[in-house]
C-alpha cells in the first residue's frame, strides 16, 4: 500500500464558547486545515468526523453543511477519548487502501463546565462514596495509587507532571490556559482525588482540529511534500480478556499493546521517539504512560520527571503544547490537536517552544471502556 501524508493541519485555540454551535466550532478548524494546504472543501472527496456529545447528531454532515455540501461520503465516529484519533485513522485508512487521494478528517467537542464522567447513578450516597470511584478522577487516582504501591512514585513527582506542563502551554497561543503553576500551588490546589489536585485534572474546554492526508501520488502532484508528514504507523486497540479484578479499571493494556503494535509498524522503538503528545487526562496517568510507551523500564517514570528528561529541552519532550491538563481537552478533538502539536514540530513551525531537529514524533489517546490510538509521525522532507 502507499504511503499517506497531513499536508494540512490545524487547530482552534481551544476555550469554552457558549454562544456557537458543535457543527461552527468543527467548521472553523476544518478550514484552518484547508488554508494550511491551499485546498478547499470542493478539493475533498470524504469526510470523517470525530464528536462524542452529539453522537448521533451527523456532526460531519452538519459541518458541510457550514462549508459546503458537495455530496462526498461522511463517517461520523464516536469512541471515548480516541474519538478524533480514530476519525484520523479511518481517514489515513482510506487513502491507505487506495479508496481516496484526498480526505479530511475532523474533531470536535463542547464541553462545557462539570465533572467528567460524573453523571448517572441512582438516588441516595453511593457506597463508594460522595464523588464515586467510577469517576474518572477517582479512576486514575487509584491507578496513580497503585503505581505508587508498587514502585514509590511520590505525590510531588505526579505534581510535577502538572508544573511541566503548565510550563510548556505558556509558550502555546493556543492552549486554553497559558500560566505558570509551580509545585507549591499544584500541590496545595483543592484536593479532587488524591493524589489528583485541581491543577492534576485536565481542562474540559470546547475545540477542534482537522486534517486533510493525501496520497503520496497526490501530494507530490500539489507540490506539497516540503511540510508533509508522513503517517508511520496508525494503531487502534481495545482491552484483551484478562483474568483480573475488575474494580479497579486497567488503563494500561491497551496503550502497551498499540505502543508495540506501533513501533513494529513503524520499524521504530521508543528510543527513535523525538517528541510525544500523549493522553495527560490526569498527571498520575501522564506517569503511567512514560512506562506504557516505553520511554522508561517499569518504576522508573518518578525518575524520569525528577530528571527533566520529559519537558522542552529533555530527551524526549512530552506534551509541548501544554498537554491536556494545560492546553485542553474537548474529547472528539484531542486527537487530532494531538496530531497537529507534533506536525507543527516536525515541520520545525512551533516557535517557542520547538523540538530542536524533531523528526519522528508519537501521539497517544485512550478511551476507557476502552480505545488506545497511537500514531507515528514523521517529517517526510
Amino acid at each position: 500500500m502507499a504511503d499517506a501524508y497531513i499536508i494540512g493541519v490545524d487547530m482552534i485555540k481551544f476555550g469554552r464558547f457558549p454562544d456557537r454551535t458543535v457543527p461552527q466550532i468543527g467548521s472553523e478548524a476544518a478550514l484552518l486545515a484547508l488554508d494550511d494546504c491551499g485546498l478547499t472543501i470542493q478539493d475533498m472527496q470524504a469526510l470523517y468526523c470525530g464528536n462524542l456529545g452529539q453522537a448521533s447528531g451527523m456532526v460531519g454532515q452538519r459541518i458541510l453543511q457550514e462549508i459546503g455540501q458537495t455530496g462526498v461520503p461522511v463517517v461520523n465516529v464516536s469512541n471515548a477519548c480516541a474519538t478524533g484519533a480514530t476519525a484520523f485513522r479511518e481517514a489515513w485508512t482510506a487513502v491507505k487502501a487506495d479508496l481516496y487521494d484526498l480526505v479530511l478528517a475532523v474533531g470536535v467537542e463542547q464541553m462545557g463546565r462539570g465533572l467528567l464522567g460524573g453523571g448517572g447513578g441512582g438516588s441516595g450516597i453511593s457506597k463508594e462514596g460522595l464523588l464515586g470511584s467510577g469517576t474518572m478522577p477517582s479512576v486514575f487516582a487509584e491507578a496513580g495509587m497503585e503505581h505508587t504501591r508498587q514502585h514509590g512514585t511520590t505525590f510531588e513527582q505526579f505534581a510535577k507532571v502538572s508544573v511541566k506542563n503548565h510550563h510548556h502551554a505558556t509558550m502555546n497561543a493556543k492552549a486554553m490556559y497559558q500560566i505558570e503553576t509551580p509545585l507549591e500551588m499544584v500541590m496545595n490546589a483543592e484536593m479532587i482525588s488524591y493524589p489528583n489536585t485541581k491543577l492534576m485534572c485536565s481542562v474540559n474546554v470546547d475545540g477542534s482540529a482537522a486534517a486533510v492526508i493525501a496520497s503520496e501520488k497526490k501530494a507530490r502532484e500539489l507540490g506539497l511534500m516540503d511540510r508533509a508528514v508522513k503517517v508511520r504507523a496508525s494503531v487502534l486497540t481495545s482491552d484483551p480478556w484478562q483474568e483480573r479484578d475488575l474494580v479497579m479499571p486497567d488503563v494500561n493494556t491497551c496503550t502497551r499493546k498499540a505502543a508495540a503494535a506501533a513501533y513494529d509498524m513503524a520499524g521504530l522503538g521508543p528510543e527513535d521517539v523525538n517528541l510525544i503528545e500523549l493522553h495527560d487526562c490526569f498527571a498520575t496517568a501522564e506517569i503511567l504512560h512514560y512506562e506504557n510507551l516505553g520511554l522508561c523500564k517499569d518504576g522508573e517514570a518518578g525518575r524520569l520527571i525528577d530528571d527533566g528528561e520529559v519537558q522542552l529541552g529533555g530527551r524526549v519532550p512530552v506534551n509541548v503544547s501544554g498537554g491536556l491538563l494545560s492546553k485542553g481537552h474537548p474529547l472528539g478533538a484531542t486527537g487530532i490537536a494531538n496530531i497537529y502539536e507534533v506536525s507543527t514540530h516536525l515541520r520545525g513551525e512551533a516557535g517557542k517552544r520547538q523540538v530542536e531537529g524533531a523528526r519522528i514524533g508519537l501521539t497517544h489517546v485512550i478511551g476507557l471502556g476502552s480505545a488506545c490510538g497511537i500514531h507515528i509521525l514523521e517529517k517526510a522532507a
